[in-house]
């Protein structure tokens, strides 16, 4: 598979003879499952037109900062929130200057400001350009700030010069753009994630459940794997698709999410406990559905569920760290602080699921990190990033 397969990739195209070859890297990106948007300066518009690259993307192209219709639909920071990664191609001397000083006077520089998701630039410029003082302290500039420089090549240039300066050509850029999501930072590693609802029969129709839809910590066993580790994705009840390279172990309840999570537990260096498993379960379960019957009312005894994650963190095979999630609707972090403390774990992941645009169900997430000397928020955005995000922290988690 490859590791573009169903990424977001944002493309912004700068004025610069090279633009031409953007279009081609549109489909370069989609040949590698990636899904485009493309957003262009006006300088970008007298090379190549808006219709080429909505007609290749399969996406309108985003021109205008202040564009009404667009703000309707996905405004820029909607637009920001949805990138898995910006790449610039060509990137001109004169974006990348504007970009080093932090200003947000069009549509693309406004999105590398919002954007939580890496910047990758592809420069393309005259060779005396490229070598200019100024373009060169630039550059160390946004380096500095953690953005990708990809190239630029050198060879015979449209004005005639030879030197560096040359964009990269799109079959490069696509692959360095799929380099970006594999990080090796748990290369050999074992991990172990659960996730998804839980379901607790009450008879053979109806059950207790959530309304976990499974999509944060499917996005965490996919940014596992592209970081190299072993992945096991312990899941409940859900309509998503398991990730390529990840071994997935199907259960309904949380007595069967245990069992299977004390099963991985030998070699396991990361244990991820993202799972919205119901605290409590029928008493009794009915042999048969139980009938309405005459009454307004149905008493139900419930008892409580094993704690997975308090169960795995106490074990004698306690892998090294373990993380648990708190999905809360109030007092977020203290609630998230007293169960790291209960649970013996070195890192709970809080949020509040009563916001409709972070909660269940939502492609957006926002946290925040609770260890137990510090805490760390993350703003809003993809699940997917904010994944590729937690991975980094898990690696640096004692």
């Amino acid at each position: 598979m490859s590791s573009l397969t169903n990424k977001h990739i944002l493309l912004g195209v700068t004025g610069g003879i090279a633009a031409y070859k953007s279009a081609e890297l549109v489909r370069r990106l989609q040949d590698q499952g990636a899904s485009v948007r493309v957003v262009m300066t006006p300088a970008a518009q007298e090379f190549i037109t808006p219709l080429t690259l909505q007609a290749l993307s399969g996406n309108p192209v985003h021109t205008t900062l202040l564009d009404p219709e667009a703000e309707m639909g996905m405004g820029h920071i909607e637009l920001a929130r949805w990138a898995d990664l910006l790449l610039v191609a060509p990137a001109s001397a004169d974006f990348m200057a504007r970009l080093a000083q932090g200003l947000g006077n069009d549509l693309l520089t406004t999105l590398c400001l919002a954007t939580a998701a890496p910047i990758c630039l592809a420069p393309a410029m005259n060779q005396g350009m490229w070598h200019s003082p100024a373009t060169q302290e630039n550059l160390q500039t946004l380096r500095s700030r953690g953005i990708t420089l990809f190239g630029p090549a050198a060879g015979a240039q449209a004005c005639g010069d030879v030197g560096p300066g040359r964009m990269l050509e799109p079959g490069e850029l696509a692959d360095l753009t799929a380099q970006q999501f594999s990080s090796g930072l748990l290369a050999g590693k074992k991990v172990v994630i659960t996730a998804g609802p839980t379901r607790e029969p009450i008879d053979p129709v109806r059950y207790i459940s959530n309304h976990s839809s499974g999509k944060m910590g499917y996005a965490i066993a996919q940014a596992a794997v592209e970081a190299g580790a072993r992945v096991t994705l312990i899941s409940g009840p859900t309509r998503l698709p398991a990730p390529d390279d990840c071994r997935r172990i199907d259960v309904e309840t949380a007595e069967e999410m245990l069992a299977a999570s004390l099963a991985e537990l030998e070699g396991c260096d990361l244990f991820i406990a993202s799972a919205a498993v119901a605290d409590f379960r029928p008493a009794q379960l009915a042999g048969q559905k139980i009938k309405k019957g005459s009454s307004d009312t149905m008493t139900l005894e419930l008892v409580k569920n094993p704690d997975i994650v308090s169960t795995v963190a106490s074990h004698a095979q306690r892998p090294a760290v373990v993380v648990g999630f708190a999905a809360e609707t109030q007092d977020v972090v203290r609630y998230a602080r007293d169960k790291l403390q209960r649970k013996n774990l070195d890192l709970v992941i809080a949020n509040d699921v009563s916001r409709a645009d972070i909660g269940f169900n939502s492609d957006d997430n926002a946290v925040t990190l609770v260890w137990r000397d510090r805490e760390e928020s993350l703003a809003q955005r993809s699940k997917a990033q904010l994944a590729r995000d937690l991975i980094q922290h898990f690696t640096q988690t004692p």
